[in-house]
């Protein structure tokens, strides 16, 4: 803007599903000096759930709003591609009219739909890579466009290779607010009152997007299988999240309504603050695949609800096993019931293992380091 000496930095956001990068970006946002940075945040719904989430921010109407937005996982081929250019001029002629320096993008919708315009507009672009290292945007156009690639993991690393934006990239974790703290007796007992389950229940919670990476059909098959190794101590599977793939929903109902799981296993919907629902479950079990980073997994260390995850993705990255969570191999049900139910039988085992979790998740997740390595990137770039 005409007499603004801040950098300005614009966050464009495709669609208008509410997801982890979104609460990592917020976190961001909060943390950076205004004296410094103007910042623009273009969700495609003026009206809509990423609009309210950032609501008190600067926030102007995208110039894509009334295109059909590009659906989460979609993969981006040549179809996709045009779709994502039929904004084109619209999208460079916004950035150039606002003033932006550089376009922070943060999901794979976002980048088909910004990158091309952001290098159009003269504005740098910092592509923020939360998904699979294998993606096709990533792979083939990232090395293009962006100006440097920004890593949860280093399971989201770009692969090396002769075309390839490794080079530009590093790996920053996403950002917490390491202050946060809960009264899990008191949020497990509103869970139970709820629920109308048993008060010695052992609780088990899965927290995400209902989707194959995932895995919600083997957190519905573990609890199945730590009921049978309970045996008189009842067992539940509570599920936080909702549906994002065709079918996913259908699936997951006829598995739960297949017997041993009807009654035991949940599905609690989507709720915010993540948090408060993660202290009320005994153990997060996070089943998950190729997971580039849960942000679930340090909300519960930072909560003090242990940890039971698959030996996957960047899980291994955030839950050092043994010491602050337990990894368990990938696909196998019965391995995450035995070591949920291991942490059951030993609650001076578990509640040692919280109090390491949440020590190291203060020590390395913190939004200060964050946002201190973003702002310097900015400065960087431009």
């Amino acid at each position: 803007m005409a007499g603004d000496r801040r950098l300005t930095v614009c966050f464009p956001f495709t669609g208008d599903t509410v997801g982890g990068s979104h609460i990592s970006v917020l976190g961001l946002v909060k943390g950076l000096d205004r004296a410094r940075f103007r910042i623009l945040v273009v969700p495609q719904a003026r009206e809509g759930a990423i609009a309210r989430l950032f609501e008190g921010e600067e926030i102007v109407a995208s110039p894509e709003a009334a295109n059909e937005p590009l659906e989460p996982g979609m993969r981006i081929g040549p179809r996709q591609a045009l779709h994502a250019l039929s904004g084109l001029r619209a999208k460079t002629a916004f950035l150039k009219a606002q003033g932006v320096d550089i376009v922070h993008s943060n999901d794979g919708r976002t980048h088909a739909a910004w990158g091309l315009a952001a290098r159009l507009a003269g504005a740098r672009l910092l592509w923020h890579h939360r998904g699979d290292p294998n993606a096709r945007g990533l792979r083939l156009i990232a090395p293009l466009l962006a100006d440097h690639v920004l890593a949860v993991s280093q399971f989201a690393l770009p692969p090396a290779g002769r075309w390839s934006a490794a080079r530009k990239a590093e790996v920053l974790h996403s950002p917490f607010d390491t202050s946060v703290r809960a009264d899990r007796p008191s949020a497990r007992a509103k869970v139970l009152a709820e629920t109308g389950l048993p008060h010695d229940t052992l609780l088990l919670g899965f927290f995400g997007s209902f989707i194959d990476r995932k895995r919600p059909l083997a957190f519905i098959d573990a609890v199945v299988a730590a009921r049978a190794l309970r045996g008189s101590r009842p067992v539940a599977g509570l599920m936080f999240g909702r549906p994002e793939e065709p079918g996913m929903e259908a699936a997951m109902a006829s598995r739960i309504a297949e017997g041993a799981a009807a009654g035991f296993v949940r599905l609690m919907g989507y709720r915010s603050p993540g948090t408060e629902w993660i202290a009320a479950c005994d153990q997060l079990v996070v089943p998950a695949i190729g997971e580039p980073f849960g942000r679930t997994l340090i909300e519960a260390m930072l909560v003090g609800t242990p940890v039971v995850a698959t030996r996957s993705g960047g899980n291994v990255e955030a839950v050092r096993d043994g010491a602050v969570g337990i990894l368990v191999p990938p696909d196998d049900p019965m391995a995450l019931a035995i070591a949920c139910c291991r942490l059951a039988d030993h609650p001076g085992e578990a509640a040692a293992l919280a109090e390491r979790a949440r020590e190291d998740a203060i020590a390395r997740f913190g939004q200060a380091r964050h946002c201190s390595r973003v702002a310097e990137l900015y400065a960087t770039l431009t």
